[in-house]
């Protein structure tokens, strides 16, 4: 089980009480890599070494350094930085209560649980996840984590049989682009209300419960896919194109989408000109994320 990785109180007002922050999400990826001499296949090691000579720096000689002029330092030690006077280091005043709802998920960062630090904390802990629960609200406050200050959202999951509390890290507002700058090159374009009753009906026929245990990572089993065939000294079969099927317009794309069971993949998309292409997946649905991303850098 994971340790916690943050000890203190939450202060609502006159109201306190001792919790522990675990990370509610761990790395499951198997796939890690290791850069190597093409020439001799050893693995190549980077060290340390100092700017003026190049010579080699140990770790305990290492301090971290504050550039307040250019090329001018001030060296910090890691302990200076834990007698920092900041109240968020130990304790997440609540400075006000929102809906959940209110909260963009662009502002979500990072997970945790929450837990009453032992049992002498689980009553106040317990009442006000109740109330957070029942009103539906979330408190803001802020938390001194891996040398910076966050905002953090605490609440009660949405899982009512659960017993703990979620909070969340946000990202500051300053941290978001500003998104009317970036769409502001997308015309406006009149919507047919037939096409659109069309789109509405796909969405509700494809609506299905959210199962993320569903959705794997192909990429990675691509990979380990390639490892097995190199290491038996085979060829791999190439990836094969989806098929882009016949390009029509977007009326009769909607009418074929919607009256195509869901497990088929589509065989058909809308023209460039008609604003509306598809892919296809599994299901007929192309998650776009992580996988997606690690596929284009590669």
């Amino acid at each position: 089980m994971a340790r916690p990785y943050w000890s203190g109180q939450i202060q609502i007002s006159l109201v306190s009480f001792g919790v522990k922050l675990i990370p509610a999400t761990e790395a499951k990826s198997d796939i890690h890599f290791h850069q190597l001499s093409r020439k001799s296949g050893d693995r190549i090691r980077h060290q340390k070494v100092s700017s003026s000579d190049e010579e080699r720096v140990e770790k305990d000689d290492i301090v971290m350094g504050y550039e307040y002029s250019k090329g001018e330092y001030v060296q910090i030690e890691p302990e200076e930085l834990k007698q920092l006077r900041v109240e968020s280091q130990h304790t997440i005043e609540v400075q006000q209560f929102v809906g959940i709802d209110e909260v963009s998920p662009a502002f979500f960062e990072k997970p945790y649980f929450v837990l009453p630090e032992n049992e002498k904390q689980a009553a106040a802990f317990a009442v006000v996840k109740k109330a957070l629960q029942q009103t539906g609200k979330v408190g803001l406050g802020k938390i001194a984590l891996s040398g910076r200050e966050h905002v953090i959202a605490i609440g009660a999951p949405a899982d009512s049989k659960l017993t703990g509390m979620m909070a969340y890290t946000l990202r500051y507002a300053a941290e978001l682009r500003n998104a009317s700058e970036y769409f502001a090159e997308i015309k406006n374009v009149d919507v047919d209300d037939d096409q659109l009753s069309l789109a509405k009906e796909l969405i509700k026929r494809r609506t299905a419960k959210f199962a993320p245990e569903k959705f794997t990572d192909e990429y990675e089993d691509a990979i380990h896919e390639l490892v097995e065939a190199k290491l038996k000294h085979i060829p791999l079969k190439k990836q094969e194109k989806a098929p882009r099927g016949k390009v029509i317009d977007l009326m009769d794309a909607l009418r074929k989408s919607v009256k195509e069971p869901p497990q088929k993949k589509p065989v058909a998309r809308a023209s460039a000109d008609e604003g509306l292409s598809q892919r296809g997946g599994k299901h007929g649905l192309k998650i776009v994320g992580t996988g997606e991303k690690r596929r284009k850098s590669a």
